[in-house]
């Protein structure tokens, strides 16, 4: 459970749309939003303390902040109650991981739209009204991302979403501006709203309501791909996730796991594993899995030549977890309406990749995307 340790301060924004014929605001065409910008933190004290003064300061009189701490062990709950004593903010009486420590800290908080924030993102002035603005334009809207650039290497799209996440047949997620760990520079080639098939975890505005009817991140991903899934599940019921290159913010990145991690291996394969078999149509679901187990093996094989043995196991330790859990995904697998979804790339990432040499997302052929 959360224990709410400060009294909230709820901040109502005011969100302007439409423009009348001579370019000024209708203002019978304003409407009041109330937004939750919530940071969950595990372990960022100095996240916090570098990173949190800006999303205050940028976020004045757009939206509430709050933190919903995971249980850290760093002391970062002291320094929000010493440094930050006027900031929301909720204490996890045990570590839930990103997808229950989102869903048990929102369960808490009231709003139209939820903005869930990295403790490690670096966010620019005006970042939450062009985005909200993109989804009050169409009520299919249900999740959006701003565009997200990597902290060190300004210039440069960062891996956590970048453009806007896609996923190939096979499951393999990419970005706009990522392709595996290739990271292409920002010159301003993807800066079209487009719809996208997942919105990072890392900046993910979504709207509250459409949030809790969905039930939220999947708690058994604990992290790692759950914001991909919940995409994906939103898609499935005819909901649309969209990118919103006019607000942009900086990803440090890694700042719970390292990029170079056993762990990180384990919960990417098992949860990829996991969300496309609850979501794939039952058409794809035989030569999908079939092709992903070839794949994965020779994953594990390049992880065991190159001396990565916890990698080698990882690989092996996640696909006993799927099928010790296969009765539990099929339950969850009769809730969802699985359907061809758009946004989602028909080809093989891994081959026209590594074999075909195409390293960027604007080499792909565009028809090849439902």
């Amino acid at each position: 459970m959360y224990v709410c340790l400060s009294k909230p301060s709820y901040v109502i924004p005011t969100i302007g749309f439409g423009r009348t014929e001579d370019g000024k605001k209708d203002k019978l065409n304003r409407i009041l939003k109330k937004v939750a910008v919530v940071i969950l933190n595990y372990n960022g004290k100095e996240f916090l303390r570098k990173f949190l003064p800006g999303v205050i300061e940028r976020t004045a009189g757009d939206a509430e902040i709050w933190v919903a701490d995971n249980n850290s062990l760093d002391g970062s709950a002291d320094v929000m109650l010493e440094e930050f004593p006027d900031v929301n903010m909720l204490e996890n009486i045990y570590n839930a991981g990103f997808a229950g420590g989102y869903n048990k800290a929102l369960s808490r908080i009231k709003a139209d739209y939820y903005v869930l924030l990295n403790s490690d993102i670096e966010v620019t002035e005006n970042w939450i009204n062009p985005v909200i603005e993109l989804m009050e334009s169409e009520p299919e809207i249900a999740a959006c991302q701003p565009k997200i650039l990597s902290y060190y290497n300004r210039d440069e799209f960062e891996y956590a979403g970048a453009g806007g996440g896609f996923i190939d047949r096979y499951g393999y997620p990419f970005c706009r501006g990522r392709v595996f760990q290739e990271m292409e520079k920002d010159e301003g080639q993807y800066d079209d709203p487009i719809e996208v098939f997942w919105a990072t975890g890392a900046c993910m505005f979504v709207k509250a309501d459409i949030y809790h009817q969905f039930g939220g991140l999947d708690e058994d991903f604990f992290a790692h791909m759950e914001e991909i899934d919940f995409c994906w599940r939103l898609k499935n019921a005819g909901y649309k996730v969209m990118f919103c290159p006019s607000s942009k913010v900086y990803h440090v990145g890694g700042g719970t796991l390292p990029k170079k991690s056993a762990r990180k291996t384990y919960l990417n394969f098992r949860n990829n594993f996991s969300l496309l078999y609850k979501n794939l149509p039952k058409e794809q679901l035989f030569k999908t899995f079939f092709v992903r187990l070839f794949l994965d093996g020779i994953a594990g094989i390049k992880f065991f030549l190159e001396g990565d043995f916890q990698d080698f196991v990882a690989v092996i330790e996640a696909h006993l977890y799927f099928y010790r859990n296969l009765s539990k995904l099929k339950e969850k697998r009769k809730l969802i309406d699985q359907k061809q979804v758009s946004q989602m790339y028909k080809r093989n990432l891994v081959f026209q990749h590594y074999f075909k040499g195409k390293k960027k997302y604007s080499e792909l052929d565009q028809s090849d995307f439902t």
